[in-house]
């Protein structure tokens, strides 16, 4: 009786929860089994695999960092060029990968990565509702060929993703700044 005079309920607009990000400190990857270092983010972890599609990884410097405030990882993996794969059979593998996030992304954005005649690489940016947001390849294209990307676990909406991704790109690219081979 109390609610017939009364206007009818309306439905609440939607939202999305607050994200609370954490601070930008970096500390060092010194990890022994891998033949490089480079700067991440405090509140990231590295998860190292030990299993990939229940074998063992090609080589011990496999791993990934795990963002548990956003739920998401930067799967990380290692070649050393021409013990398994040569150099253009890599990058070609590293495009492949790239594209065949195309059909969902509204755009790639393949851009150049050269930091010094040691370190060069790609950096595949994606907009839209593609898997990944972001990944990328670091050669010294003569030893060592690193390859990382970055994927949520949660279903692709970009829009709401956005300033997460971007959040984290940051990271990215201060990762690959900060890379370089021992």
């Amino acid at each position: 009786m109390i609610s017939c005079g009364q206007e009818p309920p309306l439905p609440k607009p939607r939202s999305y929860p607050k994200v609370v990000y954490p601070p930008k400190v970096y500390r060092p990857f010194t990890e022994t089994y891998c033949p490089f270092t480079f700067q991440y983010p405090n509140y990231a972890e590295v998860q190292k695999d030990t299993s990939y599609f229940g074998k063992k990884p090609v080589n011990d410097c496999w791993f990934d960092l795990y963002i548990p405030n956003f739920d998401c990882r930067l799967y990380c993996t290692y070649y050393p060029i021409g013990t398994t794969k040569d150099l253009d059979q890599l990058v070609a593998d590293a495009f492949k990968l790239g594209r065949e996030h195309s059909s969902r992304a509204n755009y790639i954005d393949e851009i150049p990565y050269h930091k010094s005649a040691k370190l060069n690489g790609m950096i595949f940016d994606y907009d839209g509702p593609a898997a990944t947001p972001f990944q990328f390849y670091l050669t010294d294209s003569t030893q060592h060929f690193f390859k990382a990307a970055l994927y949520f676990n949660t279903q692709v909406r970009p829009d709401s993703l956005k300033p997460v991704t971007e959040f984290v790109k940051k990271d990215l690219i201060h990762l690959m700044n900060t890379f370089g081979w021992k």
